[in-house]
């Protein structure tokens, strides 16, 4: 009788233990199967990290809207500051020059000149730029297309101080232009044409071209009237191929200018894009 009333609790005990083995099975098959679907997932994550982390190689479609730096068309000739084509740039072309920049009419002669199609290279002061108005006004030439050209921090004739101050001038007025614009000038010219070895030598360092001008006119009295010197501008004999074309920012200069580009246009010529000129590092 014991042995007969042990079988029942033995395969209750039996049928208990397979149930738990079951679940255990069941509870192992899940938890596998949420490892891997969490392992998939993680892998999809990477991936669709990896497509949307930005890449730092340029597509086709940036690469086609990225702007080339022109080849050079045009090197300096110092012995008369006139540009000469290399190969088979435009020869019957001129440059556009500002001196004195930005005072009181820069801006304004930017946008003359963006509106006749013409990029010049204005070349600055550090007192004309020394408030936020001047830097403001700086930074307008620019976004006109113009190029920026080193004029001396204070406007000083260079054979008149010392090395070290020559040095101060040109390196003082590139730290203050990058500052302000992100960039340092590529050009370079001395007030009055008054250079020295000391300022030729700087130039060099500073990996600028560094130049004088062919002719301009505006300073001399009688042509600080917009006729007289837009006719001068046009109808002198200097003119020639490639002439480096002094200007001031001045009131009158600013009102013949229209007239002169219009004028040099009619007697044939092109203008050269100061970023065309051949750099001293190139």
């Amino acid at each position: 009788m014991r042995l007969s009333k042990a079988k029942p609790c033995l395969l209750a005990v039996t049928l208990v233990l397979a149930a738990c083995q079951q679940t255990e099975e069941d509870v192992s098959v899940e938890e596998a199967e949420e490892e891997e679907n969490t392992v998939v997932e993680e892998e999809n994550e990477s991936e669709e990290g990896e497509e949307n982390e930005p890449s730092n190689e340029p597509s086709e479609e940036n690469e086609e809207h990225m702007e080339e730096e022109p080849e050079p068309a045009y090197t300096l000739n110092e012995n008369n500051w006139a540009l000469e084509p290399i190969d088979d740039a435009e020869e019957e072309a001129v440059l556009i020059t500002i001196d004195d920049a930005p005072d009181e009419h820069g801006v304004e002669m930017a946008e003359t000149l963006e509106d006749l199609d013409v990029t010049a290279i204005f070349f600055i002061n550090h007192h004309f730029i020394d408030d936020e108005e001047g830097e403001e006004q700086l930074l307008e030439i620019i976004e006109h297309g113009h190029e920026i050209g080193n004029h001396t921090m204070t406007h000083a004739n260079l054979q008149e101080i010392s090395e070290e101050e020559v040095e101060d001038e040109i390196v003082d007025l590139n730290d203050e232009i990058e500052r302000i614009t992100g960039e340092r000038p590529d050009f370079f010219r001395a007030p009055h044409g008054a250079n020295t070895d000391r300022s030729w030598e700087v130039v060099e360092e500073e990996e600028m071209v560094g130049m004088n001008w062919t002719y301009g006119f505006d300073w001399e009295e009688e042509y600080t009237d917009p006729d007289a010197l837009s006719e001068i501008m046009v109808e002198t004999e200097l003119l020639q191929n490639g002439a480096n074309l002094l200007m001031h920012d001045r009131e009158w200069t600013s009102e013949a200018l229209e007239d002169i580009i219009l004028g040099l246009e009619d007697e044939g010529y092109d203008f050269i894009d100061p970023a065309e000129i051949e750099q001293e590092n190139e």
